[in-house]
């Protein structure tokens, strides 16, 4: 098992985007993590990084290695769960590492800041989807109070099979 690090986490900025973009792009060229199948730029990922201010119940967390010029190991958001205006007190939450920062705590570090953050915020409830099968995020949504609401079989198709999503809900108020 990988060593646990230090890690600082800190609201996302500008300056992260081309790191975050090349993690994501990590999880759409090798995984069937994300549903999306194309790369993206780090100028087609700006309105998704600008979505995510410094405030409000719509974040981004970023942990990197101490220090200003430390890489960065891993983000996490929460995002609007759907657009319609009765959904705005959920959020949808979402983790990704870089490749080679896995089992070290860092999604248990993302996950506090973020929830940290939201704990003012007026948000009622979080959900996460999780492609199967991927047990260290399942063990990661448990250990934060999520529990589980559902599956969508089968609902996305990636690299030549079908993928099912499980659905996790988190009370926040």
């Amino acid at each position: 098992m990988p060593e646990r690090i230090d890690v600082q986490v800190r609201p996302g900025g500008d300056g992260d985007l081309a790191a975050l973009t090349d993690i994501y792009n990590h999880y759409i060229r090798e995984t069937s993590i994300t549903f999306d199948v194309v790369p993206f730029t780090a100028e087609q990922r700006r309105p998704w990084l600008l979505s995510h201010p410094e405030d409000g119940p719509h974040r981004l967390m970023v942990a990197q290695f101490p220090g200003p010029s430390g890489r960065i190991l891993g983000y996490a958001t929460s995002s609007p769960f759907r657009p319609k205006a009765a959904y705005a007190t959920s959020v949808e939450t979402t983790i990704y590492l870089a490749p080679d920062a896995g089992g070290r705590g860092i999604g248990t570090r993302l996950y506090e800041a973020l929830f940290a953050a939201l704990a003012d915020e007026d948000v009622h409830r979080a959900y996460a989807g999780v492609t199967l099968p991927n047990a260290a995020s399942l063990r990661l949504h448990e250990r934060f109070g999520f529990r589980p609401v559902g599956v969508y079989e089968e609902v996305g198709h990636k690299f030549g099979a079908y993928h099912d999503v499980a659905w996790f809900e988190k009370r926040l108020r």
